[in-house]
């Protein structure tokens, strides 16, 4: 029997505050690292990096910084740095007025009645993965690797319907490149420099951004003069899509970043909860036979669809487990616009407050032995704080794609365990490391044996 780790894989929090240079050097590397251990016992840390910067890990104050005062709180100058060049002033990035229209335009896209219609998509990407994995031979497999393949055929069929002009292959490509060159926090962004000032890293980027735009503004062109498709896909739905209020609708430049945008999460992070409830059920086979029973019960040898998500609770509980051990999006943050106070502390116009949401989901005042994988956690959804786990967020900005992104993860990861026994690979564990998002560095290497 394999000697297994006690505990699934996470970083050590480091327990002595860090410098400026110690500081940007774990950011680069992996921005888990500039969180202190008392992060995950203390409600609120407060440090000065340059910046006046706090973690939040209270939900009242979380609750207070997304919904009581929102407005207050708008993306972090770092943030934005990040991610404009690549997806513009997209509803992600917008605040204000700005965001508001944007959102109410695009809110019909992900209704109930639209996302289960894309069910049949992901079913049919979700056997593709299956029948690849049978095809393969009895090898080790990275399964980062295939969810990431699975996700964004999924993504680019949803939005695009597999039409010819729609280059994936290229746009995939960018995105990876976007990250490796762009997605590392800069001196510059550490210290407070003007946003006027150039990130070198981003400058090295532009290339992989002018072909995701390139690839993006051809593909609408194109649909706006050939008109809607009978079966409408998500670029269907965003060229129809008005405010009801100011009667606005998107641009080709607008269309093209909310599409990038939705490209991007749409299938990264999707890719990532799916690798992540992998490894936990490979590292705890007893969790992984009993998710195995459900499906089988359910799906009776095939594939998952919508309409089967409601009728498997465990697999829901798995990947609700898996984002909050490994949430995507591991840390946001905020630029205070105003004073205000958080855990009876005064903020600071032009504060950093961040919200560690890896942190938060691993807090021992808010879990029980949180670094353990429990998916039961999750069978009373209501006992569980709104504002302590928070894998898409909350409030008026919680993520739109969210129950597309629950509906995917639990057709393909359902679909893969009615068919596939998964067994973890010695010395190949994961490292949690986060640049942009919290990823399986090293990927995630499996056994399938087929069933």
């Amino acid at each position: 029997m394999l000697d297994r780790p006690a505990l699934p894989v996470h970083p050590d929090l480091h327990k002595v505050p860090l410098g400026l240079l110690a500081s940007l050097k774990a950011a680069r590397n992996n921005l888990l690292e500039i969180l202190p251990y008392i992060a995950v016992k203390q409600p609120m840390v407060s440090g000065k990096t340059g910046l006046r910067w706090h973690m939040v890990m209270d939900p009242e104050a979380i609750r207070r910084m997304l919904l009581e005062n929102l407005d207050n709180y708008p993306k972090s100058n770092a943030t934005k740095n990040l991610l404009k060049p690549a997806i513009g002033n997209s509803m992600f990035v917008a605040e204000g007025a700005e965001w508001r229209w944007q959102r109410r335009a695009a809110a019909p896209v992900f209704s109930h009645r639209n996302v289960t219609a894309l069910g049949p998509v992901m079913s049919l990407a979700a056997q593709d993965c299956c029948d690849r994995l049978a095809h393969g031979g009895k090898g080790a497999v990275n399964m980062m690797d295939e969810m990431v393949r699975t996700t964004f055929d999924v993504i680019a069929e949803v939005t695009f319907s597999g039409e010819g002009s729609f280059d994936a292959a290229s746009v995939h490509n960018a995105i990876d490149a976007y990250i490796a060159e762009a997605g590392k926090i800069s001196l510059l962004d550490m210290i407070g420099a003007p946003d006027w000032i150039p990130r070198p890293g981003r400058l090295m980027s532009g290339s992989a951004v002018r072909d995701m735009r390139r690839v993006a503004d051809t593909a609408i062109t194109e649909r706006k003069a050939r008109g809607a498709r009978d079966i409408p896909d998500l670029l269907d739905l965003l060229l129809e899509g008005v405010d009801p209020e100011t009667k606005r609708s998107m641009n080709t430049a607008e269309l093209r970043d909310n599409l990038l945008t939705f490209i991007v999460a749409g299938h990264e992070t999707t890719a990532l909860s799916l690798s992540w409830a992998l490894y936990l059920l490979a590292f705890d086979p007893a969790i992984q036979d009993r998710a195995r029973a459900e499906v089988q019960s359910v799906l009776q040898g095939r594939a998952a669809t919508g309409e089967d998500v409601a009728n498997l609770p465990f697999v829901r509980c798995i990947i609700d487990e898996a984002l909050r051990m490994y949430p995507p999006a591991a840390i946001v943050s905020r630029t205070a616009l105003a004073a205000d106070t958080l855990c009876g502390r005064d903020i600071h116009p032009g504060d950093t407050v961040m919200i560690p949401i890896y942190a938060l989901h691993r807090h021992e005042m808010l879990w029980d032995d949180p670094d353990a994988f429990r998916p039961d956690r999750f069978a009373d959804r209501k006992a569980i704080d709104r504002y302590a786990y928070l894998p898409f967020g909350d409030g008026p900005r919680i993520c739109i794609g969210a129950s597309f992104a629950i509906q995917e993860a639990v057709i393909i990861l359902a679909t893969l365990l009615a068919q596939f026994k998964f067994h973890a690979v010695p010395g190949k564990d994961p490292d949690p490391v986060m640049i942009l998002t919290l990823r399986p560095e090293g990927g995630v290497w499996l056994q399938a044996e087929p069933i």
